[in-house]
């Protein structure tokens, strides 16, 4: 048997063991049976090829010229087997003899192998006058597979009685995974729904093989390709899910099914009768299944395989959902389906079919979702690093799956998110909240602060826009609403507008800087930045700004706390000359006129906005009836009006300024003023 597959090998006293990564199948080899140990080279390093009693051979690659040694030495001690180092032959050459050693094809040339195929992975064998055809199951891991392979078989003089080719096709088929249908099926289930591959098909249920007979397509399924078997509750609670997994996988055309899905109905009985005599059925299947049956059909059908496919079917543990239901409801890669938590893993049905063991997962996380705040995604990341997110999964799962996860002992990234969905449970907390990040929460609140300063600016146009939109949708709900009352709710809107300005003053107040005042000393790493700077630009020449300072963060984080100890006194003694410095700003009276004046400069703009905007409005009230004005009237209106409007403006601009100074001459700022 030739392993493709990455996985694990583990050497014992008692077994070899191998474990595949990919499917999680267990392979193992009794120290007992081995009789057959050769070290050889390989393309990609050195293997193993190891031979049992029984006839079967394995093979391994992977491993290094040093291991030779250690290997060596143990399978003398353990197995009393000796490893032999086997050369390969590597001239090329393409003529040589086939020999046929249990279930490998040999290729030698020179009494050494050139290359061998494992009869397990041909899937057709054809042959013509001289010649013999070898087809192969597709290997889906690799991106280039060898399809077939021809040998050419010379008519031999010794022995006219049997033809060379059909004796070597014979020698194939009799160890090939080519399934021939001989004899009676064990029973027959007709017109099952398929859900993978869809359609209905007939099941006939032979002793070492499963037949698919569907209007188009036709599989045979070998029992030895069956991995494992569930039996899975359709949320409704009215259908049932009976999955088969499959390595390899069945093909049709280029797509390739590694999940076998029938979906069957609670309701829906069968009565079996198993074509075989009562002795057989005794002797065969040991009590598991007797020559009458009768019960639900998708019982029948899953006790049949479990007994013929010899393995266990996997149902749903301990988990129960919201709904009391033990799947959830969530989306994956834009489909629609059920996730089952098993004792052991994760299974998704149905399109397209995904199945996680606990032991080939790397994390879990919880993250927000794309679209709502009424639904969460889960994100499974393996430690082959493939992520599989299922999205749109209901809030209410949340606590169920987190439970789940947390029992199974899965490592969580967003440890954080369950504390933030207790608080609010309809604004989910980002994944990445595990720790307070002061800065973030500084940024989002400086940001609300001019959103808010934005809408208060433009609220008189916004507030009356969005009220007739309100009063318009409240009138086709519960009837047609008077003018008045959607003049009133204008006034209310805009009265509550002008309450949050006042509010938003003290905030203001506060981003004001004092350009007078002491600048505020740099930090311990900008004060190493800057002496560094020129020393990072020089080892590394064309650097770019953004890319000096990564890697000035990273140089930072390898210094130890001796180096950085040197910058932060630095930062410290700074720290001093500034609040020494600020003290005595505040002292000789620094800071106290500047903000006031700068205040009530925003204030006069303000008043003039109000002015600007109520003559505006009589202006409309006045000229609302003027249907039509000549052209030199408008003209020298305008005029008129911006002379007029030009001359005020300078003159309310002086008066201001005027009171202003004779404001801040004749009164002190007061202690409330400052504070504000």
């Amino acid at each position: 048997m030739s392993l493709q597959n990455d996985g694990r090998l583990r050497f014992s006293k008692q077994n070899v063991v191998y474990k595949s990564s990919k499917t999680g199948k267990v392979d193992s080899i009794p120290a007992s049976e081995l009789n057959l140990a050769q070290w050889r080279r390989v393309c990609l390093g050195h293997g193993i090829k190891l031979g049992t009693s029984t006839g079967h051979v394995y093979k391994y690659d992977g491993f290094r010229d040093t291991d030779f040694e250690k290997i060596s030495e143990f399978f003398k001690a353990n197995y009393k087997v000796e490893l032999t180092e086997k050369d390969m032959c590597v001239k090329g050459w393409n003529w040589g003899t086939a020999k046929f050693s249990g279930p490998l094809l040999s290729f030698e040339v020179n009494d050494n192998t050139a290359f061998e195929v494992p009869l397990s992975n041909v899937s057709q064998c054809a042959t013509g006058k001289n010649e013999v055809t070898l087809e192969f199951h597709q290997n889906d891991d690799t991106e280039v597979s060898l399809m077939e392979v021809r040998f050419y078989v010379p008519p031999s003089q010794s022995d006219e009685r049997q033809d060379p080719v059909e004796a070597f096709a014979q020698n194939v088929l009799s160890k090939a995974d080519v399934i021939q249908a001989t004899g009676d099926a064990v029973c027959i289930f007709k017109e099952l729904q398929c859900l993978t591959p869809r359609g209905r098909y007939d099941i006939r249920i032979y002793p070492t093989f499963l037949h698919l007979h569907g209007k188009t397509f036709d599989y045979k399924i070998p029992y030895t390709t069956v991995l494992r078997l569930f039996l899975l509750p359709h949320k409704d609670q009215r259908q049932m899910f009976f999955v088969i997994s499959l390595d390899p996988p069945i093909k049709q055309g280029q797509t390739r099914y590694h999940f076998l899905i029938l979906l069957f109905s609670k309701e829906e009985d069968i009565s079996l009768t198993l074509n075989m005599s009562e002795e057989d059925v005794e002797r065969r299947f040991e009590g598991k299944l007797s020559k009458f049956m009768s019960g639900s059909l998708y019982e029948m059908v899953s006790r049949v395989m479990k007994a013929l496919v010899n393995r266990k079917i996997t149902v749903p543990g301990n988990f129960q959902g919201h709904s009391g239901a033990q799947c959830i409801t969530c989306s994956y890669k834009a489909s629609s389906g059920l996730l089952y938590p098993l004792e052991r893993g994760f299974i998704y049905v149905h399109k397209p079919p995904v199945h996680l063991r606990f032991e080939e997962i790397s994390c879990v996380n919880f993250a927000r979702g794309t679209t709502t705040t009424r639904s969460f995604d889960f994100e499974i990341e393996t430690k082959q690093g493939n992520q599989y997110t299922f999205s749109s999964i209901e809030r209410e799962e949340y606590g169920k799956l987190f439970d789940f996860v947390n029992a199974k002992k899965l490592n969580i990234k967003n440890r954080g998110f369950k504390e933030g969905m207790k608080g609010k449970i309809d604004e989910y907390s980002d994944s990445d909240d595990d720790q307070h990040d002061a800065y973030l929460e500084r940024m989002k609140a400086e940001g609300k602060i001019r959103e808010e300063g934005n809408d208060s600016d433009e609220s008189d146009g916004e507030s009356g826009e969005y009220d007739s939109n309100a009063s318009a949708s409240d009138s086709s709900e519960g009837g047609e609403e008077s003018e008045d009352e959607s003049a009133k709710k204008k006034k209310a809107k805009k009265a509550k507008v002008v309450k949050e300005k006042k509010e938003r003053k003290p905030r203001k107040e506060k981003k004001q800087k004092d350009a007078g005042g002491p600048k505020r000393p740099m930090s311990a790493y900008m004060l190493w930045l800057n002496s560094s700077r020129e020393r990072i630009k020089s080892e590394n020449p064309g650097i770019s700004v953004t890319e000096i300072s990564k890697k000035a963060g990273e140089m930072w984080r390898q210094l130890s706390k001796d180096e950085k100890q040197e910058w932060e006194a630095k930062a410290g003694e700074a720290k001093k000359q500034y609040d020494k410095a600020k003290k005595e700003y505040k002292e000789s009276g620094g800071a106290t006129s500047s903000p006031r004046k700068e205040s009530k400069k925003s204030g006069a703009k303000k008043d003039d906005k109000k002015r600007k905007s109520a003559g505006a409005d009589k202006d409309r009230e006045r000229g609302g009836n003027d249907s039509f004005k000549s052209r030199e009237f408008i003209e020298t209106s305008e005029e008129s009006s911006s002379d007029s409007d030009h001359k005020s403006k300078s003159k309310r601009k002086k008066e201001s300024d005027d009171e202003e100074e004779e404001e801040a001459v004749s009164t002190p700022a007061s202690s409330e003023e400052e504070s504000d």
